[in-house]
């Protein structure tokens, strides 16, 4: 039998909060630091669901390794538009349910988080993605992201050596710099392989669109590509497709190994876990944390996939010098001399560019041995 009557929700409780004036206890500030609080409520915000296999679950993987510290209370939303609603979704878990560290974990989330990191000082707001920090911003709101092509070099060299075709696809959601910098260092990592490596681009023009997924998997091996990876929200549709067309596929976000049994290489991963867990422990011994946290693989923000089935050992020898090379700081992705894929020097030679230079967050070129162009 259905009723009439409408659930209450965190929001609405959050409006009669609001109109009393009432605020929840947060963790104090003093002198820059978070002082220690005896027991620590962190918020997270998600666009999407958080079983998405994709960008929303990697995140919920590493909030969910904050529930297994004592002394830790975890509030969660998913499914929250990048409008205002996310921060109507913020301030509820600072007064209803007195977070003192919030992580909005969407790119879209920025701009209206600082407006709540202004409005309640004493609570700490962290954004995930490439963002610029400015002397006139919250001093309680702050960055963090990863050099996930990395990652993506590396499953280039594995693809390099599992395709039997030298043809290799990307589906990708916008050609934005962080995209074209996946796609040139997977392509940069088969070349070393096979210098005749091609990759082939389809970009489907925005983050979830699993029709237009399938159909770009299913264009590429009708071209004849046998191993094809994404930069998408949620790669399941781009893994399964490859799964059932019978070609490889190389993940991205979380591990989708379980997707694709057969044809799963790797995947180029977010350790979201370590992250999460660093700043929890830095607020609770009242520590300083930094506003913009970066890192690859050396660091341990992100990761590779375990191997999979069909991975050769001179693939695996091979990726792991690499990342070897990664975790030590001698190995430069970015250094001349460079083409891009109109033949056009891109950087030229003596010329390179570590993974913390601005230049490479303005990427704008697809790199030799890419098929396709910057514009969606």
């Amino acid at each position: 039998m259905m009723s009439n009557a409408r659930s209450v929700t965190r929001r609405d409780v959050l409006k009669v909060f609001l109109g009393a004036g009432t605020a929840g206890a947060v963790a104090q500030r003093s002198g820059g630091h978070v002082l220690a609080a005896e027991k620590v409520v962190v918020g997270a915000a998600y666009v999407g669901p958080k079983d998405d296999y994709g960008w929303n679950q990697g995140h919920a993987q590493g909030v969910a390794a904050l529930k297994k510290l004592e002394g830790v209370k975890v509030v969660e939303e998913e499914n929250v538009p990048e409008t205002i609603q996310v921060q109507k979704t913020m301030e509820s878990m600072v007064n209803l349910d007195g977070a003192s560290l919030i992580f909005a974990t969407s790119f879209g989330y920025w701009d209206h988080m600082l407006k709540v990191a202004a409005k309640y000082p004493k609570a700490q707001f962290l954004h995930a993605g490439p963002t610029v920090w400015k002397d006139d911003m919250p001093v309680n709101a702050g960055s963090y992201n990863g050099y996930i092509d990395e990652a993506q070099y590396v499953a280039g060299v594995v693809a390099g050596y599992t395709s039997k075709t030298g043809k290799l696809g990307f589906v990708g959601a916008k050609p934005y710099p962080a995209s074209l910098r996946n796609i040139n260092s997977f392509t940069l990592g088969a070349r070393t392989v096979n210098p005749k490596a091609t990759t082939q681009v389809i970009f489907t023009g925005d983050w979830v669109l699993p029709v237009k997924e399938a159909e770009g998997v299913n264009s590429l091996a009708d071209q004849g590509i046998d191993v094809v990876t994404c930069h998408v929200d949620s790669p399941k549709v781009v893994i399964e497709t490859a799964e059932r067309r019978g070609i490889y596929s190389s993940g991205y976000h979380v591990n989708q190994s379980a997707l694709a049994p057969k044809g799963y290489l790797t995947g180029a991963e977010w350790n979201w876990e370590k992250v999460y867990t660093d700043y929890v422990n830095w607020l609770r011994e009242g520590k300083s944390w930094p506003h913009l946290r970066r890192g690859g693989l050396k660091e341990g923000i992100v990761r590779n996939a375990p191997y999979g089935g069909p991975v050769g050992e001179k693939a695996r020898s091979h990726a792991n010098r690499v990342k070897t090379q990664f975790t030590d700081g001698s190995f430069v992705i970015y250094k001349g001399p460079m083409k891009d894929n109109a033949g056009k020097t891109a950087i030229p030679a003596g010329k390179s560019y570590g993974q913390t230079d601005v230049w490479l967050e303005s990427m704008d070129w697809l790199v030799e041995g890419v098929m396709g162009s910057t514009r969606s």
